[in-house]
């Protein structure tokens, strides 16, 4: 028995979509016509893919922009948009991207618009990508709204890439130098501490503190990983109370040498999802409310919903991010250019593009930070080791002659 997925015309006219367990198509198509139905278009439907899709497996970033603009080029060409998804179902390299465009062909030819079809699955496609598809169905500017959505998306996963390039290098470091700093105090000193029994109090003070921290880690080691673990856990129920996620996110705004960059990137995420939205056609309170959620940051989530409450009391949107704090002069006063100009996405895209130059530069400049910091604790630490264990052998020759 296989499943079929059927588009088959009622007698009424009415254009009918679903799915049937049949022996094979011949048989599909037979009980269609029993039922008084004509057959447009029959297909196998792919169990193997419904089952990827049970299971949650999640498309990634890139998988999703590039859905999105294999969507955008299609409606652009002037393909119909149940066209438009066929192709990109048939073209996916993601099965749970594939089911989503057959069910989701299914309802747009039911007569749903495509951001309906899309919204029934949340779990993949944001509220802002629903709403920004929707506005431009409104608007009659689908194909327009959905490049701008897959320009945003594409540049979120080049940053993602960029940032994870630069950090493999000093990861596979800091893990080098952790497993060092373990291997020593694991198993090269427990070895080394009989041979210092003897000296006892003559020990100098970094050996005595290597010893003791030795023992320690050697006596106590599951406690120590015992609270390791509940640290982890302890802090990340923390972090998904308001509370903690809004002290977490103040934090990293205000930290150092790290924190500029975090801002700046938080800007132009903010800044690149209101003018995709405003594009679109969404209108600017809804708009405003989206792209603080879309940030990522609670403390500028609390800060754009101040400047929505202000604008719909009838300031203007810059006035009132000048006054919300949270926002750098670079985006307050463009927004205001763009608000006289009436090309309010057109600045806002300028102030994402510079701000993403700053922050990959930010980035580069932390990355070339950090390696050597970690090489520089991993060498005091191996020069701490070795100190410790040779200063008792100098001083036991001494004794000796």
């Amino acid at each position: 028995m296989g499943t079929f997925a059927y588009t088959a015309l009622e007698p009424s006219g009415k254009r009918k979509t679903g799915f049937l367990d049949a022996a094979n198509v011949e048989v599909a198509k037979a009980q269609i016509l029993a039922e008084g139905r004509f057959v447009l278009e029959i297909k196998e439907h792919r169990v193997a893919v419904k089952r990827a899709n049970s299971k949650g497996g999640k498309p990634n970033r890139a998988e999703l922009a590039l859905f999105t603009r294999r969507m955008a080029d299609l409606a652009d060409a002037g393909l119909p948009l149940d066209r438009v998804l066929q192709v990109v179902s048939e073209q996916s390299e993601s099965a749970v991207l594939t089911d989503i465009a057959e069910q989701a062909l299914d309802d747009v030819r039911s007569g749903l618009p495509v951001s309906e079809a899309l919204g029934k699955h949340p779990k993949y496609f944001p509220t802002v990508f629903i709403q920004t598809l929707r506005a431009g169905e409104a608007s009659g500017q689908f194909p327009q709204v959905a490049s701008r959505l897959a320009d945003f998306q594409e540049k979120e996963v080049a940053r993602r890439s960029l940032v994870v390039s630069a950090m493999v290098y000093p990861i596979i470091l800091a893990t080098v130098a952790v497993g060092v700093v373990i291997f020593l105090l694991t198993f090269v000193v427990p070895r080394l501490s009989g041979i210092f029994a003897d000296l006892g109090s003559d020990l100098p003070v970094t050996t005595q503190i290597l010893l003791a921290t030795t023992g320690f880690l050697t006596n106590n080691w599951a406690l120590v990983i015992g609270g390791i673990v509940a640290f982890v856990v302890a802090f990340r129920a923390w972090v998904m109370t308001d509370a903690g996620a809004r002290t977490k996110d103040q934090f990293l705004l205000k930290a150092p040498i790290i924190g500029p960059v975090i801002q700046k990137a938080t800007v132009s995420r903010f800044a690149r999802v209101l003018g995709t939205l405003v594009y679109g056609g969404v209108p600017i309170l809804e708009a405003l409310s989206l792209a603080g959620q879309a940030a990522g940051n609670r403390v500028f989530l609390e800060k754009s919903r101040m400047v929505e409450e202000e604008v719909k009391e009838g300031r203007s949107i810059a006035d009132s991010m000048r006054d919300a704090g949270a926002f750098p002069p670079v985006l307050t006063h463009m927004v205001a250019i763009g608000e006289e100009t009436g090309d309010l996405p057109k600045m806002l895209g300028r102030v994402s593009d510079s701000l993403d130059f700053e922050v990959d530069n930010g980035t580069k400049r932390l990355t070339a930070l950090v390696e050597p910091l970690i090489v520089l604790f991993m060498g005091a630490f191996v020069g701490f080791v070795v100190l410790s264990v040779a200063l008792p052998i100098f001083a036991a020759q001494d004794l000796a002659k």
